[in-house]
C-alpha cells in the first residue's frame, strides 16, 4: 500500500482540504486537516443531534441555495487519484461501477457487505440558476463498511460500497447501500464526488465536486448500540465527536443529511448538494 496506510498522524501531515462557510455574516474561508474515522457528539451550531436535521435542504421559499462544502476525498478514494501497492486504483475505470446498489462487489470480485439497509438519495442543484435541478450529471459515491473498512483498500478483495449513478430530471441520484460503520478518529460519513455526465466519471480528474455527508449523532447511537455486526463502532463513535472531526469540526450546514427510519426497516438517507456550474 501506499503512503495512506501510514496511519492517522501522517495523514494529518500530509493531505489538507479546503472549506467554504456561508453564514450571516458573510464568506469565510477556512482550512483544515483531515483525518480518518467516524464518531459522536457534535459541534457548536450543528444540528447532528437530530435525526430530522434541515441540513440536507439549502433551498427556501424564494430559490435561494448554499454551495455544499467543499471536502477532501481522504486516503481511499479509488477514483485514480492515488495507488495501492504502486498500482493506480481507479473503480471508476470498471465496467459495472454505473448501479444503484452497491452493497455488493461487482466485475471480477464477489462478497456482499452486510449492515442495516439505507437509501441514499442525493439531490443536485445549481446555486446560480436558483436552485434548478441539475438533470444528466453522475454522482459517485463510496464509504466504510459496518466494520470500517474500505474496499479496495483495507477489504482488497471487495469493491463494494462504491458505485455511480446518472441523476434523473429531478437533479435526483438514488443509492442502495447500508448505514456506515464507525472507525477511529472520524465522524460517520459517506464521500461524493460530482462529474458532469457518467461519460466523464472515469477519474478524479474530470470531477466538479468533491464533499462528505455527515449522519446525525442519535441515528448513529441508535444503529451502532443495537444494529449486529457495529460493535467495533461503539467505542470510536465515543471517542470523536464534531467538535474535533478534522473535517466537520467547521460545520455542517450544507452536509448533515435528513435521516428517517429504524435499524429493523433500514434508514432513508437524503442530502441536497449545491454547486455552483
Amino acid at each position: 500500500m501506499d503512503d495512506h496506510d501510514k496511519g492517522l498522524a501522517h495523514d494529518l501531515d500530509t493531505l489538507g482540504r479546503r472549506r467554504v462557510l456561508l453564514g450571516a455574516a458573510g464568506l469565510a474561508a477556512t482550512t483544515a486537516l483531515a483525518a480518518w474515522g467516524c464518531g459522536g457528539g457534535a459541534a457548536s451550531g450543528d444540528s447532528g443531534s437530530s435525526s430530522s436535521s434541515s441540513g440536507s435542504s439549502g433551498s427556501t421559499s424564494t430559490g435561494t441555495c448554499a454551495v455544499t462544502a467543499e471536502e477532501t476525498e481522504g486516503p481511499y478514494p479509488a477514483d485514480g487519484s492515488n495507488t495501492i501497492n504502486g498500482t493506480v486504483s481507479n473503480a471508476l475505470a470498471l465496467s459495472g461501477i454505473v448501479r444503484s446498489d452497491i452493497r455488493s462487489s461487482f466485475g471480477s470480485m464477489s462478497g456482499t457487505a452486510g449492515g442495516v439497509p439505507a437509501t441514499l438519495t442525493l439531490t443536485l442543484v445549481d446555486t446560480n440558476d436558483s436552485c434548478a435541478d441539475l438533470s444528466g450529471y453522475a454522482v459517485y459515491v463510496w464509504h466504510c463498511s459496518r466494520e470500517g473498512e474500505y474496499s479496495l483498500y483495507g477489504a482488497t478483495d471487495q469493491n463494494w460500497l462504491r458505485g455511480v449513478q446518472a441523476t434523473d430530471a429531478g437533479g435526483v441520484a438514488t443509492f442502495t447501500t447500508i448505514f456506515p460503520g464507525c472507525y477511529s478518529g472520524r465522524m460517520p460519513h459517506i464521500h461524493i464526488e460530482v462529474y458532469r455526465s457518467t461519460a466523464t466519471a472515469t477519474s478524479y480528474a474530470s470531477k466538479l465536486k468533491t464533499t462528505q455527508l455527515a449522519f446525525p449523532t442519535d441515528v448513529c447511537t441508535t444503529v451502532y448500540t443495537t444494529a449486529s455486526g457495529y460493535s467495533a463502532s461503539v467505542t470510536n463513535f465515543a471517542q470523536i465527536s464534531f467538535a474535533t472531526d478534522n473535517v466537520f469540526s467547521d460545520g455542517t450546514s450544507t452536509e448533515m443529511a435528513t435521516v428517517t427510519g429504524n435499524v429493523t426497516d433500514g434508514y432513508a438517507v437524503s442530502l441536497q448538494v449545491g454547486i455552483s456550474v
